[in-house]
């Protein structure tokens, strides 16, 4: 058994992305289909409709990160989800590699770089690798594929967070009995680097931190909604991007 082309939708959310999303669509194989869910207020749809008329759906939501990422699965009807960001690029051998892990019920790989912080995400990526083989999924929401049956028996992502939603749903995921995979051959590679270049150390030490507590249930219900300033600063849009 593969996974095929036609059994995956890739759901990317997406705000004022007109600096990136061309590329980002041009790295998407033209058979697989897509859910764009757009809350710009920049050309970014236009972007999306001129470059990639077919087998492409938008869906205007003025939402969070998260509220968009439910509402790109809840419109495919595919047995598998691909989630991820418009500030990537899919390897090459991306889609390829993706055929033979039919077997795992959540899969996902690390963002690198090919120009920026090159030490930097390759670091973070085998900390990723570390953690998961400590038997934690340390998912990221840019490299993120799931089965929709595993999706839908976990209940998806908790639309209450403002972040790290995608790390906290591969633990409900994992704690559900399903299987969970990292490969270093579902590589995605970063084109915009404006939050690592915020601060490495505080980028790190916010997801360390954040990660834990959540894992450990540490967080009231009533902060779930804060993101610690993970947003603050990253561009003039913040309360739009958090949906306010």
């Amino acid at each position: 058994m593969t996974i095929h082309p036609g059994d995956l939708t890739v759901v990317v959310p997406t705000r004022n992305e007109e600096r990136n999303i061309e590329n980002f669509l041009r790295s998407v194989p033209e058979g697989i289909r897509l859910v764009v869910v757009d809350a710009s207020t920049d050309s970014t749809p236009d972007i999306v409709s001129s470059t990639r008329p077919d087998y492409t759906t938008i869906i205007r939501y003025p939402g969070t990160v998260t509220e968009a990422r439910l509402a790109g699965a809840d419109a495919a009807n595919t047995p598998w989800l691909l989630f991820t960001d418009a500030d990537i690029v899919f390897s090459e051998e991306y889609f390829r590699n993706l055929r033979e892990l039919e077997e795992y019920d959540l899969i996902y790989g690390p963002k690198l770089s090919r120009d920026k912080h090159t030490g930097y995400y390759k670091w973070f990526a085998y900390g990723q690798f570390l953690i998961h083989r400590l038997g934690v999924p340390a998912a990221s929401g840019s490299n993120f594929i799931i089965r929709r049956e595993a999706y839908i028996e976990s209940g998806g992502f908790d639309a209450a967070l403002a972040c790290n939603e995608d790390s906290e749903l591969a633990w409900r995921v994992k704690r559900a009995g399903f299987t969970a995979h990292f490969t270093f051959d579902l590589v995605v590679y970063a084109k915009d680097h404006r939050r690592v270049e915020m601060g490495r150390t505080k980028k790190t030490l916010h997801s360390l931190t954040r990660c834990t507590a959540l894992y450990f249930g540490l967080i009231p219900d009533r902060w779930r909604g804060r993101d610690w300033g993970y947003w603050r600063g990253y561009d003039s849009d913040t309360e739009l991007r958090n949906g306010n």
